[in-house]
């Protein structure tokens, strides 16, 4: 059960902004809209961008602003039914087959009816997001669907159709109330129509200058107001210079932070090429920053924010 009280949903969009907000976080206003049509008509909330920039941050604070569990489904290859719905306990089924003919119990069909009983059910994600009882229906996170393959997003579909799951040897568990989905993909690999048609979809993009701004500003109190603006004004640049990995707002976040437990004031090329871990994750990408084009970027930023302030 959450540990959060259960809360009504969103009336407005503009309530769903200050829900969100009231949280910690900033949503644009077609980002906002989306995610309240997606409660206001029960429909799936399908988001798609790229890694770092937010949607399953979307999930963890609707779980808390609702006051509803979450329900996390981590997508990867090879997913498959008894990973994400259910299995069974067999460790435990054995051991009470070992017991019963210790016992001498030849009842055969008493015997298979106790073996395959919720007792010896292991819910699964799925499984979880359906029989979901206390609290209000739950929100359900299906996270980076497209690591799966096209035989698992065809299972995933039916299941979204009716959202209920047959269990052959207990029967078809259905949901009494659908749970609150949201559904997220890097673009990796394209998801079927079929799925998207059961969704409402949208494409989480990097944040403007001001939106990331008033997230570091929000997320890290500590970070003194000229540091926060070159910190966004040069991630910013970064992200124009077709790195393999361009930094997302959670990079963003994390690099202000450890700036700021550095007792950094202000960028300059030592502190970049001290810290830049914290923000670039793949070499190549960081041999760039440390070479000439990252000292043109950082004198690009300054440039630009004296011509400003």
């Amino acid at each position: 059960m959450s540990q959060f009280p259960k809360q009504a949903l969103p009336a407005t969009i503009d309530e769903t902004i200050a829900m969100l907000e009231a949280h910690d976080y900033l949503a644009g206003r077609s980002l906002a809209t989306v995610l309240f049509l997606a409660l206001k008509l029960k429909r799936p909330l399908f988001l798609e961008g790229d890694a770092g920039v937010g949607k399953t941050e979307i999930a963890k604070v609707l779980s808390k602003a609702l006051g509803r569990d979450l329900i996390r489904l981590q997508c990867y290859e090879g997913l498959d039914v008894s990973s994400a719905v259910y299995e069974w306990n067999y460790p435990a089924q054995m051991l009470d087959i070992r017991i019963a003919e210790a016992e001498g119990v030849r009842d055969r069909s008493r015997l298979e009816t106790d073996l395959f009983s919720e007792k010896h059910l292991i819910r699964r994600p799925v499984l979880q997001a359906l029989s979901a009882s206390t609290g209000g229906a739950p929100v359900f996170l299906i996270d980076e669907l497209d690591r799966t393959d096209e035989a698992f997003e065809a299972f995933l579909l039916e299941i979204l159709s009716d959202y209920q799951v047959t269990i052959p040897e207990l029967g078809t568990v259905k949901a009494n109330e659908p749970p609150i989905v949201i559904i997220t993909t890097n673009r990796t690999r394209e998801v079927h129509d079929a799925l998207k048609r059961r969704c409402l979809y949208h494409w989480v993009d990097y944040p403007s200058s001001a939106m990331e701004l008033a997230i570091i500003r929000r997320k890290v109190p500590g970070c003194n107001e000229r540091l926060a603006s070159e910190i966004v004004a040069y991630v910013q640049k970064l992200r124009t210079l077709d790195l393999f990995k361009n930094p997302g707002i959670a990079e963003t976040i994390d690099w202000a932070t450890a700036l700021v437990e550095l007792d950094r004031v202000a960028l300059d090329p030592e502190t970049i090429s001290d810290t830049v871990g914290a923000l670039l994750k793949y070499q190549d990408d960081i041999a760039r920053i440390n070479g000439s084009e990252g000292r043109q970027t950082l004198d690009a930023v300054k440039a630009e924010l004296r011509a400003v302030g």
